[in-house]
Order: C-alpha cells, then structure tokens, then sequence
C-alpha cells in the first residue's frame, strides 16, 4: 500500500510533520558533519529528503541537492527551499556520477524493508560521498530493543486543523519488519475526514546495519540524536577512508 501522506495527502504534511520539529536533530546532524568531515564541508546530498524540513535548516551551511521518490514531497521542499537542487530518484538507485562532502539518509530509509533493500541505499550514499567525507543515516527504530510506541497530537493552521494518531508496533516479531498506523482526522471549513495510512517499515539489528555500512566502505559510530526534551536515539555517524582498503 502507497503511503497517501507522501501523495494524495502531501499538502497537509506541514501540519502532519512540522518544520520546526525538526531544529534539534538538523543542529545534531550538522555538528556530526562537522566532526566527521575531512577538509571542505561545503556540499551535501540528502537522499529522502521529503518536504525538505531538515534540509531548511542545514542550507546555511551546505550548497544542497535534495532527492526523494515523490514528486509531490519534492514540489513542497522546493517551495521551502528554492537555493536548492531537487531530483527525483530512489535512493536504491540513484546515480548523480558526482561526489559531496556529506550525505544524509533520513527516516525514508526506514522504508528499506529488506537487506537488500538497504545495501542498495547503503551503497547509493557511499558512491556519492567523497573521499573523506561523511554519511547520516537516521533510522527511526532498530531491532534491538524495540519497543511499541505511539503518539497523539494536534496541529492547525487557522483554516484548517489535524489531529494525529502515530503508532508504531510490529506484528510479527522476528521477521525483520515492523509497521506504523497513522489516523488522520482533517478539518477544513465545515468538513472532517478521516483517514488511515499504513506504512510498511524495515526493522534491523544494530549489528546488521553496522556490517552493511562497514562492507560498503564506510567506518561506522554511533551517535546520539535528540528525540523529545530528554530522550535520546542512535543515528549512525559513517566515514568514507581518504583511502578505501583493499
């Protein structure tokens, strides 16, 4: 099933996912960047980089080519971020033939639902991230420790009004997957809808990821990553060698 919030819902994305939650984490992935980075820190990819919330407040800083697999996200990152370049691709198999000093894989890589899937995304950002430079990526859960969560909450703009339910749970434990349900109740003028979307996501292990990053080339750490006023996740921190071994 498509996920409608990337689609045929995309013009109430800004009430469903904020640009302004998004402030600490981008300050989180910059400085990592900065730490990680060997030389110029002046380029970056985003693969997935939806309405370009992220990207909003990494532009300052970077020159940025911002890709995703919706043309309705990108129309929406490039209202918000005009400077930028935007293509349309998957980041399984894009290929720009060029290089950046960063690269950053956001929660759309949570839709890599296989390991090949996510090779194939691993292995995108590896290609476009130059020698000495760094990769992000931003998974939203991993197996290890997962935990069932949801989350309730309410946004507006003056004409019109959501309310969300987000819940993430996995239906079968063990096979590598887990699942997010959102129900979206839509007022506009005098008018309430109701929808539910249902998103398919990969869950992996720690291990897993950190042997995928490590095949591709890349030297992988974890980060810390700000998730609400005192929580914390991981994001993966990797490396491109100056001098790929072997």
């Amino acid at each position: 099933m498509k996920p409608t919030i990337y689609h045929e819902l995309s013009d109430w994305y800004d009430l469903i996912d904020p640009r302004e939650d998004h402030a600490d984490e981008a300050a989180c992935y910059l400085a990592a960047f900065l730490r990680g980075i060997q030389g110029p820190a002046r380029t970056l990819l985003e693969l997935g980089c939806g309405a370009g919330n992220n990207a909003s407040f990494l532009t300052p800083r970077f020159a940025c080519t911002l890709t995703d697999i919706s043309e309705a996200m990108l129309a929406r990152s490039r209202a918000r971020n005009p400077e930028c370049e935007h293509l349309q691709g998957d980041m399984r198999t894009l290929r720009l033939g060029r290089t950046f000093d960063a690269v950053l894989v956001h929660d759309a890589v949570v839709y890599m639902t296989t390991e090949a899937d996510l090779r194939a995304a691993i292995e995108t950002a590896f290609v476009h991230t130059r020698p000495g430079g760094a990769a992000i990526f931003t998974p939203d859960d991993l197996e290890d420790g997962f935990v069932e969560e949801h989350d309730v909450f309410a946004t507006g703009d003056g004409g019109r009004a959501c309310r969300v339910l987000e819940w993430t749970w996995d239906p079968v434990p063990g096979d590598g997957r887990a699942r997010t349900d959102y129900v979206l109740a839509m007022r506009e003028g005098g008018t309430v809808r109701v929808h539910h979307d249902c998103h398919e996501i990969g869950l992996f292990s720690r291990a897993t990821w950190v042997r995928l990053l490590s095949e591709a080339g890349f030297e992988p750490e974890t980060v810390p990553r700000p998730i609400g006023e005192t929580e914390t996740d991981e994001i993966f921190l990797c490396r491109r060698p100056a001098q790929r071994s072997g």
